[in-house]
């Protein structure tokens, strides 16, 4: 016999390969009886399968610079959370996954608002890198185009799947990648947060990923060199829907900006807390003692490190809106925390190189932390040295100017029923004033849309108004795109009940918000109460664009009162609809001492609180409701309650107390508050409580 077969059998064997495809495919000795006996052995048993061991899947979390101190959390098919762990400083990971993680894995990196997703189907130790760009490929797969709900369909995960959505969208970045000499694989290639390979992509674009509720709006946007301050850009946008992905165009790809690496950005930033580490005396030489702030100019910065940070190590050279490096008596001047001791200690982290101007100047966004736990998010414009090196530039503006998209949730606790949502564009320009007197007469404001805004002052707000008709002001300076009530059932529109707002004409669609560029350029002219003082024109170019309302219900979580600080505002509001002093006060947010609201998951901190009301009735003209005020505290990030101030705008404003210590004066009615934040990429978020009531 051969091998279990008969000589005779083995000879009429078409071939050896046959022969051993048939033994294979039988089981061979399992099957046939043992030469010349006469069978009844029991088969050889089955090999037991290799025991499953434990796994590596390792990473990186960037979006150009480290997405450092990221929560990253990795879900398995069955939907357990197999890791959950910190980003390194770099944006490294690494997770040992038990035996029992089923594939594929979601990976999720959250950090402030911002949430990155990846995806892999790869068995064994593993690469998954979790960036901008494997974001959109988790949401190009996810239900809805939502990545968050990735992790729920697990079916949708493939090898073949990420490799053809990982295709498209390099494809759609060829012209991109084929500039910088890049051959990339987003998820499972090498990457480190320096600003070389992969990284070099990363810092060369900004994206958004943005779900709806049907689909993600999703857009790609190259740092360019604009050819003018007004240029607007020309990003690629598409939904995680489209079967088919535009390509960047390589007039976009010849106007590529020189990004710096994540290196030269962290050192800015390293020196920024240097400087601000030291005590105030080794800041500045007019400073007294450290516990006492101090006033001065540019001249008086000595210490080495804090000059180092401007241009020619000169703080001198450094002027925004035609202010300088310095501290006055009223803490005006740019750079003025230098000269004040409670800024000792204040922490500087860096976010992301934005976009550029056209003299190559680069806006950088940065998180701010001070001794006493108040925080925000901002901009700050820097400059690149011959050797790299950047160093703090101001601008050519003559007028501090802020355009900022506006997400809100208007909460009626008194008609809870027509609680609804708007979105839009902040445009804070200040009323300024001289002799009492404001200093403009109007300011035109031109958006990358739609037609241009007349705002004007308004006696009693710090800020100027939005006048439809360009005569009558309107109390807000907040232009709404869109409004929707948070029921979805109830028909109708917010703007019906609320005409005083102001509303584009028409309100604009889901799909024309969308199609909104996040680094729109807005035009700004000044015309003055004295005229025989020239117009100034300045341009602002905006970091995001105004978030559709289904991204509003979809992704923005707000701040809340607690439910008794909410029961004790409608019981005092109920009746009148509004907050009245009957004697001299201050205004507290809190409950019975304690907290007064709550910040969820996923929800900014407030750091900023106002009270929006009516001076006393009779207090400007006799028989007239009192002028409009607005009053603002800033919170830290870490506080739940906090004391608004009353403080007078003009010597008319009469709705506080003659006695002073930031009371309101008796007869004030306050009928909103306002929990207000700002996202890293400068959304503001604006929860607010109104008493008044919609019928």
């Amino acid at each position: 016999m051969t091998n279990g077969v008969s000589t005779q059998a083995a000879h009429r064997s078409p071939s050896p390969s046959r022969l051993r495809w048939a033994l294979t495919s039988l089981g061979a000795a399992a099957a046939l009886a043992a030469c010349g006996g006469g069978g009844g052995d029991d088969p050889a048993p089955e090999p037991e399968p290799p025991a499953p061991v434990a796994t590596t899947l390792s990473g990186t979390a960037a979006t150009g610079a480290p997405f450092a101190g990221a929560t990253l959390q990795v879900t398995d098919a069955s939907g357990a959370t197999v890791c959950d762990t910190t980003t390194a400083a770099d944006g490294s990971f690494s997770c040992t996954l038990a035996p029992t993680a089923a594939r594929p894995l979601v990976l999720r990196a959250v950090k402030e608002d911002q949430m990155l997703y990846s995806a892999t189907a790869a068995a064994g130790d593993t690469r998954a890198n979790v960036t901008p760009l494997t974001t959109i490929i988790a949401a190009r797969l996810a239900p809805n185009g939502d990545p968050s709900k990735l992790a729920a369909s697990p079916q949708s995960i493939t090898a073949d799947a990420l490799q053809a959505q990982s295709s498209a969208l390099l494809a759609a970045l060829q012209p991109l990648l084929t500039a910088l000499g890049l051959t990339i694989d987003p998820i499972a290639g090498a990457l480190t947060a320096d600003g070389t390979g992969q990284d070099k992509l990363l810092d060369s674009i900004s994206v958004s990923v943005q779900p709806s509720g049907t689909a993600a709006n999703i857009e790609v946007t190259v740092k360019t060199i604009p050819t003018s301050a007004g240029a607007q850009p020309e990003p690629l946008k598409f939904s995680s829907s489209d079967a088919t992905l535009p390509t960047v165009s390589t007039t976009t790809v010849a106007a590529l900006a020189p990004v710096p690496a994540p290196s030269k950005v962290a050192d800015l930033f390293a020196r920024l807390n240097a400087c601000y580490a030291l005590p105030l005396t080794q800041r500045v030489d007019s400073a007294t003692s450290d516990t006492t702030s101090a006033t001065g100019t540019a001249s008086n910065v000595k210490a080495a490190v804090c000059r180092g940070l401007f241009q020619n190590s000169d703080p001198g050279t450094f002027v925004s809106n035609k202010v300088g490096v310095g501290r006055n008596a009223n803490n005006g001047g740019a750079f003025a925390s230098m000269f004040r001791s409670g800024a000792t200690g204040l922490q500087w982290t860096a976010g992301d190189v934005e976009f550029f101007r056209g003299n190559g100047d680069m806006i950088i966004s940065y998180k701010w932390v001070d001794s006493a736990g108040n925080q925000d998010f901002d901009l700050i414009a820097a400059h690149a040295d011959a050797d790299g090196t950047l160093r703090l530039v101001g601008n050519s503006n003559t007028y501090p100017v802020t355009i900022r998209p506006f997400s809100e949730d208007r909460d009626l606790v008194n008609t809870p029923a027509f609680s609804y949502y708007t979105t839009g564009y902040n445009i804070q320009i200040d009323n300024r004033t001289s002799n009492g007197s404001p200093v403009f007469s109007k300011v035109v404001v031109t958006p990358p849309f739609g037609s241009a805004l007349t705002m004007l002052p308004t006696a009693g707000l710090s800020y100027l108004v939005i006048a439809p008709d360009g005569v009558t002001p309107t109390g807000s300076p907040v232009l709404r795109l869109a409004a929707a009530y948070r029921n979805t059932a109830l028909s109708g529109n917010p703007q019906e009940k609320e005409p005083g707002l102001v509303y584009s004409t028409p309100q604009y669609t889901e799909d024309q918000i969308r199609m909104l560029d996040n680094n729109g350029v807005w035009t700004i002219e000044f015309f003055h109460a004295d005229t025989s003082v020239a117009n100034v024109v300045q341009y602002y170019r905006t970091v995001r664009r105004a978030e559709t309302i289904g991204e509003i219900r979809n992704t923005r979580v707000f701040p809340d009162l607690l439910p008794a600080g909410r029961a004790g505002m409608i019981e005092e509001t109920q009746a009148n609809g509004y907050i009245w002093f009957g004697t001299p006060d201050t205004l507290l947010i809190d409950t019975n001492g304690g907290d007064g609201w709550t910040v969820p998951v996923g929800a900014l901190a407030p750091t900023s609180a106002s009270a929006f009301g009516r001076a006393p009735f009779g207090s400007t003209t006799t028989g007239q409701q009192g002028l409009r005020f607005n009053d603002t505290a800033s919170i830290a990030s870490t506080a739940r309650k906090v004391t608004i101030l009353c403080s007078a705008q003009t010597v008319n404003d009469m709705h506080c107390d003659a006695g002073g210590q930031g009371r309101y004066a008796v007869g004030t009615t306050i009928n909103m508050i306002e929990l207000w934040a700002r996202s890293p990429k400068q959304v503001e978020v604006s929860k607010k409580f109104g008493s008044y009531k919609l019928q």
